[in-house]
């Protein structure tokens, strides 16, 4: 299913929150900052019908242990599963906020 999603399914979330559960059930709240697809890494060889790369970058706003792993988000009356969530360094953002992306290649 995962191999489906495109852009557009997080288009309409951008600037707005959702939750994330994670691997344990528990819930983190986090702000969808930024969509962006990358056209340049679509395989030349791939069918014109192979959806175009593009991340997802994403806040958490309140403290979080959480470093990487597979989550569910629910978006609308979307729900994906098994996604995977990385954290990356905040170089130059707000410290006390923890910020993530999601790859789809």
């Amino acid at each position: 299913m995962l191999d489906l999603v495109q852009a557009s399914v997080f288009a309409p979330f951008v600037g707005k929150t959702f939750n994330l559960q994670l691997e344990d059930g528990s819930m983190l709240p986090v702000l969808l900052d930024t969509l962006s697809e990358k056209a340049q890494y679509r395989n030349p060889y791939a069918p014109e019908s192979t959806r175009t790369p593009f991340a997802v970058y994403l806040t958490a706003q309140q403290a979080t242990a959480f470093l990487e792993g597979l989550c569910h988000i629910e978006l609308g009356e979307v729900r994906l599963e098994g996604v995977h969530v990385s954290r990356v360094a905040a170089l130059g953002r707000d410290p006390n906020n923890a910020y993530y992306q999601i790859i789809f290649n």
